[in-house]
């Protein structure tokens, strides 16, 4: 291997890097919540905003960012990322007030809308496609590392040190991030230089700003409250007029999204599975703490590390997957034949594990082993890590070194809107089938309702009633939800190994033109 194709492969630990600081801060922030009602005198709709505030700035940016990689240049539109994600952090660490706090979760959002979509966009630009499965499931596999990692390191930081230090520990992994991407990643954007599509950047965010406000205030005010109705179809009405706007500018200039993409059936399936895993995913994420922490009893940290299995599972799929899509040398010795097992059985053999582990884990009770969960999360990671990087390449080998910023965009975007949809709706599940397990009728109205409003608070009561029998019926209750929602997601999974079983095709697109990119950004790195 040249000196430029090593670099290359360092390059992409830089990438990881990026993606895992923006994967921490998705979940290390629910830890902090009651310290930060405590300092920050946050009322509950401040603690919604410090979440919703990230949220909400990541959905609204993600189209635009993606478009001023390709006419600004990928690296230097990551690097201006990465240090505003750096400076936030530290912006968040020492907030003295909710309002401030709110305000730097806004710009860490803006941060990470570019970082997301712009990690990936140069994955086409630098690899062949040979190698990009690979690369792929270094990166995708930095992501899910940072979902349990996050309240593991977040633990041990708020039982040892004060609340800003779970935003502080963005700022070294920004550093060398920033120091990596600037020495080791090659510069690429489109050599035809796309128009700023400014109509198209304000329909389209606040098509997706509407659209997540919407799920996020449904999750937490429920689904027939008529705020999140019509902020809902407001936003799903300017998607609509958005993807009309396009069609009209693709016939006179350069659209936000080249809506053609959808013509390849690697971009449209992979993407739609993608982001179909990541809704079911998120309801795992969202369930579990609280089944390990509200009915094992154990802490913050006692239950992240029991997420760890699940990475274990996750690495050995990914190597496994990366290995079995390697290609075999075609007739006569030249590189580029046939991968040994084509995307479309990896992708639905991953997807079938990844059912296989939830349905088990359906079968979870009140006093289930800890050996029990280790199992059905190894199996599950088992199946994320097979099946993600094929479904990823599947989509990513449809963008061209021209538009790969504004590609990976969309692709992006799609995967935040499921995952925020996944917890609004399996959270709503959750809900649903807990209260429908309780019998309250000899408890005093307040109490009660403090019951029925979330399984924490049922605990809390319990506790502080010294009632056995409404502790055991809380509990019942919560585990009974969750496997129902881990049975519906289960269902999910299934679904998407059939949809790729029968629409996704045997391999990824790419050939001469991924070469051709590639010879490019080495002689760039050179």
């Amino acid at each position: 291997m040249n000196a430029a194709g090593t670099r290359r492969w360092w390059a992409l630990i830089a990438l990881a890097l990026a993606v895992l600081v923006v994967g921490l801060d998705l979940t290390v922030l629910n830890l902090a919540l009651p310290t930060l009602a405590a300092d920050l005198h946050a009322s509950t709709s401040d603690l919604q905003w410090f979440v919703d505030a990230y949220t909400l700035v990541i959905a609204a940016v993600l189209l635009p960012a993606g478009l001023m990689g390709d006419r600004y240049g990928r690296k230097r539109v990551l690097l201006i990322s990465l240090a505003l994600f750096g400076v936030a952090s530290i912006a968040c660490a020492y907030s003295s007030s909710a309002g401030g706090l709110i305000a730097a979760r806004a710009v860490l959002g803006l941060g990470a809308a570019a970082i997301l979509p712009l990690s990936l966009s140069v994955l086409p630009v630098m690899f062949t496609p040979q190698e990009r499965p690979r690369a792929i499931a270094g990166v995708t596999g930095a992501v899910f590392v940072s979902y349990p990692v996050g309240p593991i390191l977040g633990g041990w930081l708020l039982d040892n040190f004060w609340w800003g230090s779970v935003f502080l520990i963005n700022v070294p992994v920004v550093l060398v991030a920033l120091i990596a991407v600037a020495v080791l990643l090659p510069e690429s954007r489109s050599e035809h230089r796309p128009r700023v599509d400014v109509a198209g950047i304000a329909i389209s965010s606040a098509g997706l700003t509407g659209l997540t406000y919407g799920v996020i205030k449904a999750g937490q005010d429920g689904w027939g409250d008529a705020i999140a109705i019509a902020t809902m179809v407001a936003g799903v009405a300017a998607l609509t007029a958005f993807v009309a706007w396009e069609r009209r500018v693709s016939r006179r200039g350069d659209p936000l999204v080249d809506l053609t993409l959808f013509r390849s059936a690697g971009f449209t399936w992979g993407t739609i599975l993608t982001t179909l895993v990541s809704f079911a995913l998120f309801g795992l994420l969202f369930a579990m703490p609280l089944y390990f922490q509200d009915v094992r009893g154990l802490d913050a940290l006692g239950s992240g590390v029991r997420l760890l299995p699940m990475i274990g599972g996750m690495m050995a799929g990914l190597v496994v997957g990366s290995r079995l899509q390697d290609q075999r040398d075609a007739p006569g010795g030249e590189p580029g034949g046939e991968p040994r097992v084509n995307a479309k059985v990896l992708v639905t053999i991953g997807f079938v594990l990844i059912a296989v582990g939830l349905a088990v884990g359906g079968f979870t009770g009140v006093h289930s082993s800890t050996g029990y969960a280790a199992t059905w999360f190894a199996v599950i990671g088992l199946g994320l890590g097979v099946s993600m990087p094929a479904a990823m390449n599947a989509a990513l080998g449809a963008l061209s070194a021209e538009r790969s910023g504004s590609g990976s965009a969309v692709i992006t975007a799609m995967r935040q809107v499921g995952a925020t949809i996944g917890v609004a709706v399996l959270g709503t599940v959750i809900t649903s089938v807990y209260r429908g397990g309780l019998d309250l009728a000899a408890l005093p109205g307040q109490e009660a309702d403090a019951v029925r409003t979330s399984v924490a608070s049922g605990v809390a009561v319990a506790q502080r009633a010294g009632s056995e029998a409404l502790l055991d019926m809380v509990r019942t209750a919560f585990v009974h939800a969750v496997d129902v929602m881990l049975w519906l997601c289960a269902g999910i999974a299934l679904a998407a190994a059939v949809l790729a079983l029968a629409f996704l095709p045997r391999r990824a697109d790419g050939g001469e033109s991924g070469r051709e990119q590639v010879r490019t950004a080495d002689e760039i790195a050179i």
